[in-house]
């Protein structure tokens, strides 16, 4: 299972081009970008097309959601790269916990329940409560990968999130204002909004900086040829097959002309950046409800200090997590993201959930509490 979302997320990652657009003075590489981005915008219009034309802002967010969710489980699953595949389970349990408050926020206020929309591939319970996930800006930065010596997997991984997570932020940064439901939904979406920065920051800074513009816009255009031969593969609506069979010739030139680019220019060959024309294991989405139990059983308790991943209870008393949550979260009672459950509990009497068995962190298992401890104390987990 696969979505156009992920290619819409992919679409997104402009920051290859206007790096070379802003600092190169060689007005052919820049014409040649021009081309690119042309046909590019014409497929994020061919893609984007295919949304529902009934489907609310608050729905669609649920599509993203679970795509965060199962696109993250997905590449954390087979990332060899042990500080790579950390930092995807850490934001994992923190776009999960988004998609079960956005889902009880669009239950009270259209009715409409999440698990439908997920097609059950997803539980919707909480992750690390998204009021836990606050964070001091200098703990968000993590070591960047070596591209000379990282596989394949490892560097389209790292571009691929990276993507979806800056969409995702700019998705909810646009449609915050727009969301006419009521306020708690706008609020909602300007905080979580603030942690999709705090991913793309992430996320950000495991891609080498020590690569050049030219062998990133190898490497982009490599990715989209991979993601749309991924989607070519695994689609079974003939209609949609056929929109990424052309995609995938379109980049497929896109990507000769950046190899042509780096040969001419920095006067490298191609494979010093892509080891063979073969392309790594494919993309595809499964169910992943067993993972993510795993990844919440034994690190919930989980934030981090400076690159490293440590549980809350090694944290010194006046550490800069604890500095940030105080400026950031108190009073707790008019924290978004807390206001949102216990506004839907203070109704109904318990929360929305939709979950196979008992939750696997025995303090989130209360669903007459909305629980604002786990993640921010020692041992709330318990």
């Amino acid at each position: 299972m696969i979505t156009h979302d992920i290619i819409i997320k992919y679409r997104s990652i402009e920051y290859v081009f206007e790096q070379i657009q802003l600092d190169c003075p060689n007005n052919d590489i820049r014409r040649g970008l021009a081309l690119i981005r042309r046909v590019e915008q014409q497929q994020q219009k061919a893609i984007a097309s295919l949304k529902p034309k009934d489907e609310t802002i608050l729905e669609h967010t649920i599509s993203y959601e679970q795509l965060a969710v199962d696109l993250t489980a997905e590449l954390a699953k087979r990332e060899p790269d042990k500080n790579v595949k950390a930092a995807l389970d850490f934001a994992l349990l923190e776009d999960f916990d988004h998609l079960y408050r956005y889902s009880d926020l669009l239950e009270a206020t259209m009715g409409v329940k999440s698990e439908e929309l997920v097609g059950h591939y997803a539980e919707i319970m909480p992750g690390r409560p998204t009021i836990s996930e606050h964070r001091y800006p200098f703990d968000n930065v993590r070591f960047f990968i070596n591209c000379k010596s990282a596989v394949p997997i490892t560097k389209l991984n790292v571009a691929i999130i990276t993507a979806a997570e800056q969409q995702t932020m700019n998705y909810y940064m646009n449609v915050a204002a727009l969301y006419d439901h009521d306020d708690l939904g706008r609020q909602l979406y300007q905080e979580i909004g603030l942690i999709e920065e705090q991913h793309v920051t992430q996320y950000g800074s495991l891609l080498d900086t020590k690569t050049t513009f030219l062998e990133n816009l190898l490497m982009h255009e490599y990715t989209e040829c991979y993601l749309y031969y991924s989607c070519f593969e695994d689609e079974t609506d003939l209609c949609i097959k056929g929109i990424w069979e052309e995609h995938f010739h379109q980049e497929v030139a896109h990507l000769h002309m950046a190899a042509d680019m780096l040969k001419k220019y920095e006067k490298k060959d191609w494979q010093e950046v892509i080891p063979d024309g073969n392309f790594p294991q494919l993309l595809t989405l499964h169910e992943n409800k067993a993972y993510v139990r795993d990844i919440l059983a034994n690190t919930v308790q989980n934030t981090s200090k400076k690159e490293e991943y440590v549980d809350v209870a090694s944290l010194s008393s006046d550490a800069d997590f604890f500095k940030f949550q105080k400026a950031v979260n108190e009073p707790v009672e008019e924290v978004p993201t807390h206001i949102v459950i216990q506004s839907y509990i203070d109704s109904k009497g318990e929360d929305y959930r939709y979950q196979d068995t008992d939750h696997p962190v025995p303090a989130l298992g209360d669903r007459t509490k909305d629980n604002v401890t786990v993640g921010r104390e020692a041992n709330a987990n318990e």
